[in-house]
């Protein structure tokens, strides 16, 4: 069932977006299949044994579902689990968290899916089948597909499940997917993901695929605290740390839905990783926080690494953390939180 779009929206739906630290049902994750997208066979299969790791870890902590087109399912077999469930849903790319299914639950107990309009983070690559992952999902499950009346991806925009948002303007307020003010995005978000105030920085535009998304950089641990990942000093020749820098410095002065100041935990950024890249994304806050654990990427700093380990088991605590070597996804853009789609627990 498709909902009418929200962009007229004036009250509330009754839906909001709960915190990823609460239980989940199942984790969703998409197969990276596409042959213009992946031109090199070997890479593509390093690509699927990282999606196959990450999925094989997280399946001893909840169920999995990985989607992809039945042509795909003997092949990927190969790598999986057999805990790991597969839906023949055809996919183009791995990024579950933005093409994927974003669940959103009310006061009832019931689930939707809030559809943000994946169109290949602003028409830079294929999505023909990726496009189209949220509105099948919602068919299969029999759920309500809520239109926010907004493209997007959530990735770009991060919960505490509270009433916060926090989200960079680059990739939202941006004419590559949304013609409208940057008042008129923030009620739509904040209709879509029953939150009551967002926090906002600059980001950067134009320098990776998806316009700098928050998920990247900082994230809620809970409400009234958030993580960010921050290198030692800000440096005026690399626009990724001075947008660091300047959302650290907005999120240190901002209050929450519910008055409080942010507490930042900050987590280091690696200086010896395995891969050095200049686009290589090395992000320790770009992990996924399933039933009973934490899935964290590590990169071979021996130093950053075990500071990154030691926060984490702190900001999680009663929670097993798990670190693996995912830098085939980190040379595509992102890492093990960008792979990955909650479905909570009614």
């Amino acid at each position: 069932m498709i909902i009418p779009s929200l962009t007229t929206a004036k009250t509330k739906t009754g839906f909001h977006l709960p915190e990823e630290s609460e239980p989940h049902a199942r984790t969703f994750m998409q197969w990276p299949v596409n042959r213009r997208v992946h031109r090199d066979r070997v890479f593509r299969r390093m690509l699927q044994q990282s999606i196959a790791d990450i999925a094989n870890t997280i399946v001893e902590f909840e169920p999995v579902t990985m989607l992809m087109a039945a042509e795909h399912h003997s092949a990927a077999k190969r790598l999986l689990s057999r805990k790991v469930e597969i839906w023949d849903i055809p996919t183009d790319d791995l990024w579950c968290r933005d093409a994927g299914p974003l669940f959103v639950r009310n006061g009832k107990g019931k689930l939707a899916i809030a559809n943000f309009n994946f169109n290949g983070w602003g028409n830079k690559q294929t999505h023909d089948n990726d496009g189209k992952i949220a509105e099948r999902i919602a068919t299969r499950l029999d759920l309500p597909l809520i239109d926010s009346g907004l493209v997007g991806e959530p990735g770009g925009v991060e919960s505490d499940g509270a009433g916060t948002l926090m989200a960079h303007e680059s990739c939202w307020v941006n004419e590559n997917r949304n013609s409208l003010s940057k008042s008129e995005i923030s009620n739509r978000l904040l209709t879509a993901l029953g939150a009551e105030k967002i926090i906002w920085a600059p980001g950067v535009k134009g320098a990776d695929i998806t316009d700098y998304h928050i998920d990247s950089l900082a994230r809620f641990v809970r409400p009234g605290i958030a993580v960010i990942q921050l290198p030692e000093k800000p440096s005026k020749e690399d626009p990724w740390s001075v947008a660091a820098f300047e959302t650290y410095e907005i999120l240190k002065k901002s209050k929450d839905a519910k008055g409080r100041q942010l507490s930042l935990v900050v987590l280091p950024e690696p200086t010896q990783p395995r891969v050095t890249s200049y686009d290589f994304v090395a992000s320790y806050v770009n992990y996924y926080v399933c039933n009973g654990g934490v899935i964290a990427a590590q990169f071979g700093d021996h130093a950053t690494d075990s500071e990154t380990e030691r926060k984490l088991k702190r900001l999680y605590p009663g929670r097993e953390l798990v670190m693996l070597n995912v830098d085939p996804i980190g040379e595509t853009g992102g890492g093990i939180h960008c792979a990955t789609q909650q479905m909570p627990k009614v």
